[in-house]
């Protein structure tokens, strides 16, 4: 008899702390990248350190954002003991609010909150790429066997193309010449002879 429960998926644990301490890291060299920008754009010369004494709250909140969003999403997960969108949902939520805070209005901290949890959300529950989800029919495909598969499952039959585009127009299959001969026989009464490579 066949197994009469599915397999379920088992949950691992993911390390919150570590997770968001990448997230600062990654979210500071954005920071700081995009402080650099700001301060090398800035109409005064401010000096090299103006990165760090004019720009420095941009480092912080990238900073900031990168460790909330990602130790919440781990620290959900882990709660919930699931890997979903819900995870990404929560985590953006927070994360938004940390990049209002710098306002100090209840209104945009919740607001901006809301709008980065609904894109983030989106993105992640349409597959998490820009490039669109997996492509292949079986996931353990790599792109030249999609693609050969591709091929040999859509391939049709000359014959059957033939007689779906027609013939002419640079289509001649065997037989052609004479059909055309026929044809023009039919229309105009007029009957073409065959080109002879034999001179007589």
């Amino acid at each position: 008899m066949a197994n009469q429960h599915p397999e379920e998926h088992v949950f691992h644990q993911h390390d919150a702390l570590k997770s968001g301490i990448k997230g600062a890291l990654f979210g500071g060299g954005a920071g700081l990248i995009t402080s650099a920008v700001q301060n090398s754009l800035a109409k005064r010369n401010v000096g090299s350190w103006g990165v760090f004494s004019r720009t420095g709250g941009t480092i912080a909140m990238f900073t900031a954002l990168g460790a909330v969003y990602t130790f919440s999403k781990d620290a959900s997960a882990n709660l919930r003991e699931k890997d979903d969108t819900l995870n990404v949902t929560i985590a953006s939520f927070l994360g938004g609010a940390t990049i209002g805070l710098r306002t100090g209005r209840m209104p945009q901290i919740l607001g901006i909150g809301a709008a980065f949890s609904v894109i983030m959300s989106a993105f992640e529950y349409t597959g998490g790429s820009l490039r669109g989800g997996p492509r292949t029919e079986v996931p353990e495909m790599d792109e030249y066997d999609r693609k050969e598969y591709m091929r040999r499952n859509r391939r049709r039959p000359l014959a059957e193309t033939i007689a779906d585009v027609g013939e002419g127009r640079g289509i001649e299959p065997p037989g052609y010449e004479e059909r055309r001969r026929e044809r023009l026989k039919e229309k105009y009464g007029y009957e073409i002879k065959p080109v002879s490579a034999n001179v007589e």
